[in-house]
């Protein structure tokens, strides 16, 4: 299988934010979505998402098709002008050195 990893997608989850870095990430994310709330849209996600794995989707298409679920689903979170984790570490000054 090809790369299988993206700049971060965030979204809400009950009390904190989630963030999804690969298509494993977004598996795992739809094998917990509820049943009850399963349909086209999910549908064609999962199928798009399986042609990603398999080589036969982009996967800049699979992540901006997950992005928008997860807009249209309510759950997409935006941080505007959140330091990323790398920038946070990066600018650690550990032991004044």
């Amino acid at each position: 299988m090809a790369e299988t990893r993206f700049d971060p997608v965030l979204l809400r989850r009950q009390h904190f934010i989630a963030e999804i870095t690969c298509l494993d990430e977004i598996f795992d994310f739809l094998d917990e979505w509820p049943e009850d709330k399963r349909g086209l849209a999910y549908d064609t996600l999962l199928k798009a998402c399986r042609d990603t794995a398999s080589g036969r989707f982009p996967l800049s298409a699979a992540r901006e098709n997950f992005r928008r679920f997860l807009k249209m689903s309510g759950v997409l979170a935006k941080v505007e002008g959140a330091p990323k984790f790398e920038q946070l570490m990066g600018d650690r000054n550990i032991g004044n050195a």
